[in-house]
């Protein structure tokens, strides 16, 4: 069994509170850290704690605990500080025995078994339109969300990771009127493409697709298209139009997907799912890539195709949540701390985005998880409260569902920021993102900021082979341990056996108080769902361990400080090797 030095403090403290104050029975007694490491390498507050009970001064209740302690070999020195806090200084040989749990341990060294029946939570994050590829906006919520899921896995909780796919409503309908209009136009049938349909080359791709594998099948002329179409506004070009004439825009677009519908009938269903496969296809194969994977791809369609959206507005209204007027339904979402009431289901009977988003979330209540966390883009905060509200409406156990937001990403090349459109087209993809750093850089740069603080994305930093690459200096922290061991050519599973009293200098003793702190880190990452928090440590790993490798040679002639100092290397190894299994990023054995 692993020494943990916590549960040996606190077992001291209990020992020491029976002979002080016997009546007093405390349930939890807290050891920490201490912020300022020469304080020692654990505190208790136990006697503030005591102080009202004991109507005496925390201080003196402390110097009375402490002269009361039982001898420990664990620990070298305790004293009172402060009002009455107790520091605790370890012993060389108690710091020292997180290298061996290091070793037998592994891949689980920071992994927490859970007492009885494993959490059952669901992370659902990046669930992008599929209209486009995916960009580095994306990219940020896909690498936190994988990053937190694993975290998650870590601390004990069995994880599902999903992709709610929104291939229902309006952004798939332009998508594919887009397609289709560029289809048209390879035909010779000129139809003004609308500035607010989808621009990129991909559309004008998969109109190609569409007429190598039906040649002229879907083609109408354009003046039958534009026949029942309202008027677009006059273009302009540097694309700055007024309230009114966006409004005009829209309505046009919304009459040339009318068009495509009614022209071609029950072949509108193809056009629209080529482009929606295509695309999802895409993202799929681009997060794959990205080492970003999902146990559940949710069909939006498939709410309302098995009458989950009708049911869950039905049993809105049957608890009195739902009002009509002008012929629509509404939500009284006001009810529930939202800032106006909600629609839906609108006059011409069909149900919204927010309808579907109700049926999705009961959906995963039903599905039995113990905790759902959606990632969401800063933007949808204020889908918070009435999202909540409808499950509160509903009956269901709101505090279950977790709502983290991912705020945006400003990626820069030099001095030039790179501003992004998807329908557009003028957006920088995580494919490329990928393609010009590498997703390592990628995984853990999009780490380096807690995930609801704005991110710039330096460019230039993330390709640089320096220390001051945060992703190169812990990867070559890395590098350096196997590279050591490869000069030594001996049997690593040894190491395990190694006497570890030669470790006693100041930088291996903070080297393995620091490993000391992984599952700590861990637990306290994976409560605030704080993936970044892993990044942050692995940093500081890696400083004490270049520090120390700078300042002491490993391979020395003498055989039983040789063999503890490469036991912990190889720890330091096993620790960034699972942190940053966690965020997703390679572990190099070369640099």
């Amino acid at each position: 069994m692993s020494f943990d030095p916590k549960s040996h403090l606190s077992e001291l403290l209990r020992a020491a509170l029976a002979s002080v104050a016997p009546a007093q029975t405390v349930a939890d007694i807290v050891i920490e850290r201490p912020r300022d490491p020469s304080h020692g390498d654990f505190a208790s507050n136990l006697a503030l704690q005591l102080a009202r009970e004991l109507k005496a001064n925390p201080r003196q209740i402390a110097e009375r605990l402490v002269r009361e302690l039982p001898g420990s070999g664990w620990v070298d020195k305790a004293e009172v500080a402060g009002a009455g806090f107790i520091n605790f200084r370890l012993a060389a040989a108690a710091k020292t025995q997180v290298v061996k749990e290091v070793l037998a341990r592994g891949p689980d060294y920071g992994k927490r078994a859970p007492a009885g029946k494993r959490p059952k939570v669901q992370v659902e994050f990046v669930s992008a339109n599929p209209t486009g590829p995916l960009h580095v906006g994306h990219g940020r919520g896909a690498a936190y969300g994988a990053s937190l899921a694993c975290l998650l896995t870590y601390a004990g909780n069995d994880v599902t990771r999903e992709f709610y796919v929104n291939d229902a409503g309006r952004q798939m309908d332009i998508l594919a009127v887009s397609t289709w209009l560029r289809y048209l136009d390879l035909h010779g049938e000129k139809v003004p493409f609308p500035p607010n349909a989808y621009q990129g080359a991909y559309v004008g791709e998969m109109a190609e697709q569409i007429r190598g594998a039906h040649g002229e099948r879907y083609v109408h002329p354009a003046a039958a298209v534009l026949a029942c179409v309202p008027p677009a506004p006059l273009r302009r070009a540097d694309g700055d139009y007024d309230k009114a004439e966006k409004a005009q825009l829209e309505a046009h677009l919304d009459g040339l997907i009318a068009a495509g519908k009614d022209l071609l009938g029950e072949e509108w269903h193809y056009v629209h799912q080529h482009a929606l496969s295509e695309q999802l296809a895409d993202s799929r194969e681009d997060l794959e890539e990205y080492g970003v994977h999902f146990d559940c791809w949710f069909s939006e369609r498939s709410l309302f195709d098995t009458g989950m959206v009708g049911k869950a507005v039905a049993e809105l209204e049957k608890r009195g949540h739902i009002y009509v007027q002008d012929g629509a339904k509404w939500f009284r979402s006001t009810d529930f701390g939202d800032e106006k009431d909600r629609v839906v289901q609108r006059d011409n009977g069909l149900y919204t985005y927010f309808a579907s988003d109700i049926a999705y979330h009961a959906n995963k209540f039903e599905r039995g998880f113990d905790k759902v966390v959606d990632v969401w883009g800063a933007d949808h905060h204020g889908y918070i409260p009435r999202v909540k509200g409808a499950l509160a409406a509903l009956g269901l156990p709101v505090e279950r569902l977790d709502v983290t937001l991912v705020q945006f990403v400003s990626l820069f090349r030099g001095t030039e920021r790179v501003s992004m459109s998807t329908r557009a087209g003028s957006y920088v993809t995580l494919r490329e993102l990928r393609d010009e750093v590498g997703n390592d850089a990628c995984r853990f740069f999009y780490m380096l900021r807690k995930q609801d603080q704005a991110l710039d994305f330096d460019l230039d930093l993330a390709k640089s082979q320096s220390n001051d690459n945060p992703v190169y200096y812990v990867q070559y922290a890395h590098a350096r341990v196997c590279s050591v061991l490869q000069q030594w050519d001996g049997e690593v599973k040894s190491l395990g056996d190694a006497d570890l009293a030669p470790l006693a200098s100041e930088r291996e003793l903070a080297l393995c108080a620091r490993l000391a702190e992984f599952p700590e880190t861990i637990e306290a990452a994976a409560r605030d769902y704080a993936p970044h928090a892993v990044a942050f440590y692995l940093r500081e790993l890696a400083a004490d361990f270049h520090a120390w490798y700078n300042a002491e040679r490993v391979l020395v002639d003498d055989a039983a400080q040789k063999q503890a100092r490469l036991a912990l290397a190889v720890a330091v190894r096993r620790v960034i090797a699972n942190g940053l299994h966690i965020l997703g990023v390679a572990a190099p054995e070369h640099m």
